[in-house]
């Protein structure tokens, strides 16, 4: 099984386990995990294939969601909030769909249980194809970078990935792993349409995102009978970090009625 690395915050309350996206790490949520850490135990994953966890050859949600999992009976804990943004989220809505015994409560930030198409593995492409030998400084990989992903934002994200270690730069996601589980992860377990999860759940979809579209509704409430759907504004499908005091004015009450 693959080793799932932690950041933790806070030492007391209920236990609320933070999943990222796709190309990032858990510490995407340092800020809301700060916020959080004085009423919750917080745990910032790192999915595999990125930051400090393990890498695999391929990967599919099944696996991720095993991967946590494990991470809970290690850690021996019962009755979880779980709350993944995009990869994240598909992550968390498998967990509930498949062992619903380990959450007390579900929260997804803007995703659905459907599949996408948003040019990811042409993302991964890039990134394979900078010849890191001849990176010197991190300003150098931004601009050889520019040619295939013009959007500053989401090149200061991707390059989050890139570490200096004994003087060399490298890549700390699992470029190759990824490729060859881009389709799984743009798509989502057609065998689970047929699950439900009936524990409290909250989708958060961003005002400006057209990742949460009003024809998937049907399915997010056939698949979560409980869920609750609510737009956090001036936030595009990064909500958490766009607009975080959006983000957590949308959160916490959620979080304020799951039973410790």
């Amino acid at each position: 099984m693959t080793r799932l690395a932690v950041s933790r915050y806070g030492k007391e309350g209920p236990v609320l386990v933070l999943l990222h996206g796709l190309f990032g790490s858990g510490r995407n949520w340092m800020r809301i995990a700060r916020r959080l850490s004085a009423e919750w135990r917080v745990m910032a994953v790192d999915l595999p294939n990125h930051g400090e966890s393990g890498w695999t050859r391929t990967t599919d949600y099944r696996a991720m969601a095993e991967a946590v999992a494990a991470l809970l009976a290690d850690e021996d804990l019962e009755r979880v909030c779980l709350l993944g943004h995009s990869m994240g989220g598909k992550t968390a809505m498998t967990l509930a769909l498949t062992q619903p015994q380990w959450l007390a409560g579900l929260v997804v930030a803007d995703i659905a249980p459907v599949a996408y198409n948003h040019g990811n593995l042409a993302l991964i492409r890039a990134m394979q194809s900078l010849d890191l030998g001849r990176i010197v400084k991190r300003s150098d990989a931004d601009a050889a970078l520019a040619g295939a992903v013009p959007e500053p934002g989401l090149r200061s994200f991707l390059l989050q990935n890139l570490v200096l270690t004994a003087g060399r730069y490298r890549w700390q996601v699992n470029l190759d792993g990824l490729a060859a589980s881009i389709e799984a992860i743009q798509g989502f377990p057609q065998t689970l349409l047929t699950h439900r999860f009936e524990g409290p759940t909250l989708f958060l979809a961003g005002a400006a995102s057209h990742y949460v579209r009003r024809q998937d509704e049907p399915l997010i409430r056939q698949l979560f009978p409980h869920a609750r759907l609510q737009v956090v504004a001036k936030a595009g499908h990064w909500l958490h970090a766009e607009n975080p005091e959006g983000f957590l004015a949308a959160l916490q009450p959620f979080l304020n009625e799951i039973p410790a």
